[in-house]
Order: C-alpha cells, then structure tokens, then sequence
C-alpha cells in the first residue's frame, strides 16, 4: 500500500522525567515529593487540583489557578477557569478563550470548542474559523476546516491523532506530517498510543500498525481487539492468542484466551485462568492467582489492591507490599506510586526506596 506523507516539521524528542507527587496532609497541607524530598506547595487549603507526570495545576482557597512544576510554584491567573493536565502540558479555558502552558503561557483561540490535551498535544476546535487545529512542538497546526459542524478526531494517542476530514478522508497527524490512510464512511475503532496507532483496516481487511511514519500490515485478517502503547500494539488473533508487536517483529504473549487485558504506555496486564500477568522490562512476570479487586498501570509501572485489601507495587518483575491498610488509595506519579492512608499520612515507592510522610 502507498500512502503520501506531507512533512512540515522535524520532531525534537520529549525526555521523560519524574516531576511531582501531589498529596493534601493531615494539617490540610498541600504538598508534594519531590527528589526523595517533601516540600510544602500551600500552606492553606486547597479547593482542587489535577497533577501528571511533571506538572500539577490547583486552585487555592481564594479562585486563583497555579502551576508547579516540581521546583517553581507560578500565578497563572485569578479569574475562574476550566483546566486539563496532562503529563507534560496544561490547557485552560476563561470563557471561549482556550490558553495552555508548554514552559511558557500562551492563547490558543478566543473562540473555542471542544480541546484535548495529551502529553505532547493539544487539540482544539477555532469556532471563529471553524477549523480543527493541534498544537504540537510549539507550533499549531490546521488539520481541516469544515463548512459545517466540526468533529474532533476519531482517535488522539500522546503524540498523534487520526481524524477525517471534510471528505471524509482519513489521516494521520504525527511528528508535523500527515499521512493519508483512505476513505470509509461507516464506524472504525482506532487505537492511538505513543508514535503508533493500529486498526482493522476496513479497505484492505488487515490488521494494520502505523509506526516509523508509515502503515505495516501486522495480520492479514481481521484481529479480535487491540490496543496501543508506547511504540509497541497488543492484539489479539482469530484464534485468541495474545500477541506483543513492535518494531517490525511481534512475540506470543499468551495462548490461552485472556478474558481481561489492558495496555498503558510501557506494559501489558491480563488475566487468564484465575492467575494475572504482567510483561514489563521484556519479561512475562506471573503476579497472582487471583484476580485483583482493582488496578492501575502507568508508564513502566503497576500497583494493585491485593488479597489483604492492602496495595502492592510491581517492580522489574518484583511484588512490593507497601500497605495491608485497607481503604488505602494509590495513584502513580511517573514510576513513582504514591498511597494515601485512611489517616492522611502517605507512602511512597519511588527508585526502590518506601517513603512516609
């Protein structure tokens, strides 16, 4: 298959790092870890906040927004706002005017729509132009303007989005390039992680991955389900295997049908026969034999609510029991997991080491 590509931009790529751990303490303190350190961001009482990797955006007792971004606390504004955080960037909306924050502040539209952000993009909607617009590397970036109702896209991953546009056109937004796919009115399921996408390609009937800037039949029929990651899809067959593929080679993971699965970033878990599984660092790790009550996963990292009602951390294939405490709350911070207990002192994992506070 040939498909055209129109490249605007190189790509400059976006180093990963642990930025903050957010928590509110028993004094109502908000504060954070940050480089095996607890450091207080507010002394009084915060009304909300929403954190990711890097950045934490609250807004404090009296209406005002702020950044911190592990090391700085900054004024954004004191007018009331609507915000989204994700691990790297944070958008804000005072009443039709969408702004975001990419090291520096900046007004995306006054006449907006509905937005997204991502960890490397922002996508928007200009009513003023009525065009649907991604906000990638310091640039925007127009995908289309439509003379009637916009759509925002059929898939957004951290750093690319398929979207169709006004002749019902399918494309690809990745690394300032577009890349055409093909036209089909009726319903398609695409998944979009990071630098690749993947889908059921109702032209040719195959199993396609977008990677390198380019699609690569990966199956020659139709799979059951798929998902994307970070650089890699998980799939499974006609036959119900579970498969890994990336980067031109793909790997069973499982033969037995899994009845749950789920892919985030740099890991796969799923469940079969009663017993659960992860594939983190390239290695299939059996975690239990029983299914966990709940779980997240995140970057390279897993947490769960074991059999105690407590939480344990996987990692590289190890179970660290950090808490029986039930109740307990988790959350994951970069590779970091941060556990609030019922009476607000917390407990962090972060490089191999348990912190309280």
């Amino acid at each position: 298959m040939k498909y055209l590509i129109y490249l605007f931009l190189l790509y400059s790529p976006v180093v990963f790092a642990q930025g903050v751990l957010p928590f509110v303490d028993f004094n109502n303190q908000f504060k954070t870890f940050y480089r095996s350190n607890f450091r207080v961001i507010d002394l009084q009482q915060i009304r909300n906040y929403k954190a990711g990797d890097d950045i934490l955006v609250y807004t404090d007792i009296r209406g005002n927004l702020r950044l911190f971004d592990g090391q700085d606390r900054k004024e954004v504004t004191n007018l009331n706002a609507v915000y989204e955080v994700s691990d790297n960037l944070f958008t804000y909306k005072i009443g039709n005017t969408l702004n975001m924050w990419d090291q520096k502040l900046r007004t995306l539209t006054y006449n907006t729509g509905l937005s997204q952000v991502t960890d490397s993009l922002v996508v928007f909607q200009d009513l003023r132009y009525n065009t649907l617009n991604t906000y990638y590397n310091d640039s925007i970036y127009q995908l289309y303007q439509a003379p009637v109702e916009l759509a925002m896209p059929l898939a957004t991953g951290e750093d690319l989005l398929a979207y169709k546009d006004n002749g019902d056109l399918i494309k690809v937004f990745y690394k300032g390039a577009v890349v055409e796919l093909g036209v089909w009115n009726g319903a398609i399921n695409i998944s979009a992680g990071t630098s690749v996408l993947c889908l059921n390609d109702p032209t040719t009937r195959t199993f396609a991955v977008f990677e390198n800037g380019q699609f690569t039949d990966v199956e020659s029929i139709f799979v059951q389900a798929y998902k994307a990651g970070r650089e890699f899809v998980a799939y499974l067959d006609q036959n119900g295997n579970l498969y890994r593929y990336s980067k031109g080679s793909k790997e069973m993971l499982s033969n037995f049908s899994p009845t749950n699965w789920e892919v985030k970033d740099d890991i796969i878990y799923w469940e079969e026969n009663n017993q659960t599984y992860l594939y983190q660092n390239g290695i299939i790790k059996r975690l239990t034999n029983y299914k966990p009550k709940d779980y997240k996963l995140k970057n390279n990292t897993f947490v769960f609510r074991n059999n105690m009602g407590g939480v344990t951390v996987v990692d590289d294939g190890k179970l660290i029991e950090m808490t029986n405490a039930m109740q307990a709350e988790y959350a994951i911070y970069g590779n970091a997991v941060l556990v609030t207990l019922p009476n607000k002192s917390v407990l962090i994992y972060s490089d191999g080491k348990i912190y309280s506070h």
